[in-house]
């Protein structure tokens, strides 16, 4: 690959990291607010919609931080 390509594909998935980052701490604080509602219903939906953003958010991360590293790798190994 170009070396322009890899460095887009770098910036792309520091973005995502950075999104990622972004929907687990959404998460985290729907997950919080659970606490402040009344009902078993509230209770649940509060609690599915958090869990479920934040391994969205978790998986966004953890793929973005493996593509960062495998690119970075690549592309000091082609400089060899």
């Amino acid at each position: 690959m170009k070396e322009n390509e890899v460095n887009a594909k770098i910036k792309a998935a520091q973005i995502n990291n950075a999104l990622g980052f972004f929907i687990l701490s959404f998460g985290i604080i729907i997950l919080f607010a659970m606490i402040f509602t009344e009902t078993f219903i509230e209770h649940m939906t509060d609690m599915v919609a958090g869990l479920l953003l934040m391994t969205i958010g978790g998986g966004m991360m953890w793929k973005a931080k493996i593509n960062i590293h495998k690119l970075k790798l690549n592309k000091t190994n082609d400089n060899k």
